[in-house]
């Protein structure tokens, strides 16, 4: 098929509140169909409040890299309009979408803020842009970019920061757990999102020892998810002896609020940058 050329760049993410007003409704937003309890939405959304005010930084660093992204094409080439649409919050991906059909666009590549494979982080995306598609606009999402080095770089230079002046620090990555059956059916041949995460940590960390862990996650005890949980490996690296500890957060490329759990630093050496 003869496609007309690519005259847009749609930036794709999950969405957050900017309010506190917007937290529960964001969160139904997110959980919808799930059957999450009003009480746990109520105390995940605490977490929103009393950290963040209500106000998540995944929208205001979309809005930067938009930004930066639109300027980049500026001067390298080619000079296109960047748009911006989400899954769970303003701006919406549909209104988006509709938004550039009547700007006259007609073919855009669509640029997601999860780099790596899996049902929430790539093919509900595909589902959302089939669900909101707008006739006269074709979209198409960009391969996965966990394995370039434009994103390990990145990730490598900050854990190299983190663990500098540490004697032994070792390097816990971690990721959104999934359920495991969704894991297993991740990629064209499953397992892609574990097997992907797992090779992006080794080349990030090198000759360094380093672990996967997983954190965030939901529904009932009963369904199995990916683990160890984060916390619990913490406190285990820790009866272990274990003093230096650089946590990455690979699986993810902004800051956010999730299912989180607690944990402290007790048994660690924390450091924290100014």
């Amino acid at each position: 098929m003869d496609l007309p050329p690519v005259d847009a760049v749609l930036l794709l993410s999950f969405g957050g509140p900017e309010g506190p007003g917007d937290v529960v409704p964001f969160l139904e937003n997110v959980t919808r169909g799930r059957g999450i309890p009003a009480e746990r939405l109520a105390e995940v959304g605490s977490h929103y409040l009393e950290v963040f005010g209500g106000v998540s930084p995944l929208n205001e660093q979309c809005r930067q890299l938009r930004s930066a992204l639109e300027a980049e094409l500026a001067a390298r080439g080619p000079a296109l309009p960047v748009y911006w649409g989400n899954r769970n919050w303003h701006p919406f991906v549909a209104g988006t979408l509709q938004r550039m059909r009547d700007d006259g666009k007609r073919h855009a590549l669509a640029v997601v803020t999860s780099a790596f494979p899996s049902y929430s982080g790539c093919r509900q995306y595909r589902e959302d842009l089939a669900r909101h598609a707008v006739p006269g606009l074709v979209v198409r999402k960009l391969r996965h970019y966990w394995a370039e080095e434009g994103f390990l770089g990145p990730v490598r230079r900050n854990a190299d920061e983190a663990a500098a002046g540490l004697e032994s620090p070792r390097l816990v990555f971690t990721a959104h757990s999934i359920p495991m059956s969704a894991a297993a059916a991740s990629g064209p041949d499953g397992g892609a999102y574990e097997a992907a995460l797992r090779t992006a940590a080794a080349r990030v960390a090198g000759d360094r020892p380093w672990d996967l862990v997983w954190q965030s996650r939901s529904g009932p005890p009963s369904v199995p998810w990916l683990e160890p949980d984060v916390s619990d490996h913490l406190a285990a690296l820790g009866e272990q002896g274990v003093a230096e500890v650089v946590l990455v957060p690979l699986g993810f490329t902004s800051d956010h609020v999730k299912w989180s759990t607690t944990w402290t630093w007790s048994p660690y050496r924390e450091r924290r940058r100014a």
